[in-house]
């Protein structure tokens, strides 16, 4: 069978190559990859097949011991630090090699070396926004500062290095292959270089959108369709936390100046609809063994190779379980013997847009005041694979990269925007994760915290000693009431950031009285808090869902962690659906599909449950209908935003005769209910055509969760309708694309008992029975016991590998 799927997949990729308009590259050399004995049917292995029990390992000072369960799940013993994250390197290379270094050649703008020209423009866009530029001044960070971490990050470089010189034709992965290229040597900059894809991944921005709204709807019509904070504000930090700081003063300018024009550029690409993510720890006194639990459920896109990798790493002075990040050092989500902790993205706006303008034509200088301040120019080759290199010249100012000029996305020639982000200032985010993962207490977690800038993240913690605490981590810059929120004057030095937030004053708590903390990428903290705080996405449903349960819930268990991190309830149906039906009224008696399709959406309990028909419905209809209420505002050409479903709803409850329902091309005056008939009409059209096509309109079937290659056109090594429930805005928030990445659940008694898993597998060879074993214990919302072991430890023990 695995040499069917093989040759499927082989036939398939030459066809793409040759029929797709777009093609994934130029055609592979056919008689290498067909070749016996090198070719891709060397692939077809599983690990286990051909592991060795030695190794030889340069460079180490100790040997280091390789414990393979039988998931494949490496835990890694060592004497020393150095050995340990060196022979780390080596591991994950064994197993993800083709994803580390695709991933990096993404966040560098070099996919083009392996595909051709269909990525120029991706790449022009990401040498633009200045990644491989952070990295470098990340490395110079380093450098200077930490030589230590320096060493560390090296040591795991060699191990990646070692496994790369001593891969043979045979055993090289089967996308280089199919793609015709070779490993090049990992360095520390590319794990850096990682860490600020991370950023890119999780960090938007909005400010373009804004800038545009401003002009269409005014600061009154801004404020009403999207007011900064919601009328049902749950935060991460309790709304009851006292800030026992005196904050820094912030100078708002007596007047403030935009873009006096509509700006037609394309926007950034911005973490995608479903990308959050859920963490909690609860205290002792809300559990039934009066231990503290701590859950994380990362939500990103579903992908294989899986975005995490499982390992322990051990030294005589620790022993740190949970989900590695393939390129980088340490445990990123996880536990150790003492501490557990998680992250979630702590959606804050960190990236602004000044308007610069330059002197002449050359843009060797910038107004700034009454100055001309010198421009940099750095130079992009991008190189394409079978054509002449490109060459970008793009222009560096002191707050930024100017991404938008005459040369890139824009139809104006005097339009030219720069960005500043914190991503292009030196920091230390890899040591975060080296002491985290020897935290023993509170204190080692707040030190451990304190180098790290970006991506914000929501650090959940908890310890064996009962602590559990939650610390809103990143660089965050001083800002007045609405700066960065639009588009600014580069030339007015008043629009600059102030400064930073001291880390002392990010928002945090300590063992709040409720008895537990949460995140879900909701707003931070309540308007008490003193500083500025913006940002477009925040989440409104998973995180009072979470909060409520959480509230309710006594005599905790394990089980009932896991039970709420795979909760399918949708709150947010609650709360639209009666509104809905409410509005539609008399209207709702017509065809017998409304009056079937109403029966069953008024049958409902809300949970969306992978065989529920309802839930399709109702993600049609309210799709629909907000469809319809935002499609003038929608119509220009310019790019917006819409109102979020939140305000959406609120507004339909609240003012279902509010002018903002009223159809400006119409005579007639439109209110909600026009709107919510529109939907339902939407409804039975979509789903007359999806019956008669598919049948089935279960939400599994409806929904089709795809845990995808990532290069999408190697579609045999996707897996496609993977039978799961939850969606957007639900705890369990599975969607087609997106989903909980990892989900980990600890308990921290005397005994740690810990439990994950990922949708995936260890192995990044879709050849192997370790590729995706996982997906379906993710789905069906089952967890792996992931305990920590010892060196002797003989049950389920799949191989040893030792290396000298």
């Amino acid at each position: 069978m695995k040499y069917v799927s093989f040759f499927l997949t082989l036939a398939v990729s030459v066809a793409l190559a040759i029929l797709v308009s777009r093609p994934i590259g130029q055609i592979p050399p056919l008689a290498p990859l067909l070749d016996p004995n090198h070719g891709f049917w060397q692939n077809s292995y599983s690990e286990d097949q051909i592991a060795k029990e030695e190794l030889s390992l340069e460079n180490l000072s100790a040997p280091v011991e390789v414990v393979y369960d039988e998931n494949l799940i490496p835990h890694i013993f060592a004497q020393n630090e150095q050995d340990l994250y060196r022979a780390q390197g080596y591991v994950t290379a064994q197993h993800r090699l083709w994803q580390m270094e695709f991933q990096t050649l993404a966040a560098a703008g070099r996919i083009s070396e392996i595909v051709g020209s269909r990525a120029l423009e991706l790449d022009r866009m990401t040498r633009r926004k200045g990644l491989a530029y952070g990295a470098d001044l990340g490395l110079k960070f380093l450098e200077e500062n930490d030589p230590e971490t320096l060493a560390l990050v090296e040591a795991y470089a060699d191990g990646v290095n070692q496994y790369i010189d001593q891969l043979s034709d045979a055993r090289l992965p089967v996308e280089y292959k199919i793609l015709n290229y070779r490993p090049e040597h990992w360095s520390a900059y590319k794990s850096l270089l990682l860490l600020k894809y991370m950023s890119d991944m999780l960090v938007g921005d909005r400010d373009l959108e804004y800038t545009n709204l401003r002009k269409i709807l005014g600061e009154a019509g801004l404020n009403k369709l999207f007011p900064e904070f919601p009328k049902e504000n749950d935060p991460v930090i309790e709304a009851e936390r006292v800030w026992d700081f005196t904050p820094l003063a912030v100078t708002k300018p007596d007047s403030l100046s935009y873009p006096d024009h509509m700006l037609a550029m394309n926007p950034l690409n911005q973490p995608i609809d479903g990308t959050g993510s859920n963490n909690w720890a609860v205290a002792g006194k809300k559990t039934k063994n009066g231990n503290p639990i701590l859950a994380n459920d990362p939500h990103l896109s579903l992908n294989l190779p899986s975005l995490w990798y499982s390992m322990q790493l051990s030294t005589p002075e620790h022993s740190v379980k949970g989900a590695t990040l393939p390129g980088a050092l340490g445990v990123i989500s996880g536990f150790n013997q003492h501490i557990a902790w998680g992250v979630t993205n702590a959606t804050k706006d960190a990236r602004d847009w000044y308007k610069i303008t330059f002197q002449d034509e050359s843009r060797k200088a910038y107004r700034y005041g009454n100055e001309w301040k010198p421009s940099q120019f750095r130079i992009e080759e991008i190189k394409i694979k079978g054509e002449e290199a490109f060459l970008d010249t793009v222009v560096y100012t002191h707050y930024g990269p100017v991404v938008y000029d005459q040369s890139f996305r824009s139809d104006r020639a005097d339009v030219n925007f720069a960005l500043k982000w914190t991503v292009h200032e030196g920091s230390n985010e890899q040591k975060t994760f080296i002491l985290m993962n020897k935290a023993k207490n509170h204190s080692d977690y707040n030190l451990a915290l304190d180098n790290y800038s970006a991506p914000a993240q929501n650090f959940v913690f908890a310890s064996k000693s009962g602590d559990i605490a939650m610390r809103i981590q990143g660089k965050f810059p001083l800002k007045w009431r609405e700066q960065g929120k639009f588009f600014m004057d580069g030339a007015d030095p008043r629009m600059e950031w102030q400064g930073y937030i001291p880390f002392d004053q990010n928002p945090s708590t300590l063992n709040p009285e409720r008895g537990f903390v949460s995140s879900a990428n909701q707003h931070p903290v309540d308007p008490s808090y003193p500083y500025y705080v913006f940002d477009n996405s925040y989440e409104h449903y998973r995180n009072r869902r979470i909060n409520r349960r959480l509230r309710e819930m006594e005599q905790i268990t394990v089980d009932d962690m896991k039970a709420l991190q795979f909760d399918d309830f949708n709150l947010q149906a609650s709360e639209a659906l009666p509104v809905l039906i409410k509005l539609l009224g008399s209207a709702q008696a017509g065809s017998p599909e409304a009056e079937k399709y109403l029966g069953e959406l008024s049958s409902w309990d809300f949970f969306a449950d992978p065989n529920q028909k309802a839930q399709t419905l109702y993600s049609i209809w309210f799709a629909e209908t907000a469809e319809s209420i935002w499609r003038e505002l929608r119509s220009t050409d310019l790019p917006i935003v819409t109102p979020n479903s939140y305000q959406t709803i609120d507004l339909m409850a609240s003012s279902p005769s509010d002018s903002v329902f009223d159809m400006k091309s119409t005579e007639a005056l439109e209110g909600a209910d026009y709107h919510v008939k529109v939907g339902l009409d939407s409804l039975i059209s979509i789903m007359n055509k999806w019956v008669a096509e598919e049948g089935d309109y279960s939400w599994a079937n409806y929904k089709r969760t795809t845990i995808q290659h990532l290069v999408p056109d190697f579609k045999p090594f996707s897996v496609g309708n993977v039978y799961t429930g939850g969606g957007s805005g639900i705890v369990n928030a599975t969607g087609s694309r997106h989903g909980a990445s990892w989900r980990m659940v600890v308990e921290l008694g005397n005994e740690i008992q810990a439990f994950g898993v990922y949708p995936g597998g260890q192995s990044g060879n879709p050849g192997s029975r370790f590729y995706d074993n996982f997906i379906s214990t993710w789905a069906n919302g089952e967890y792996l016991n992931f305990n920590l072991r010892t060196p002797d430890q003989q049950e389920g023990v799949l191989f040893k590998t030792t290396f000298n």
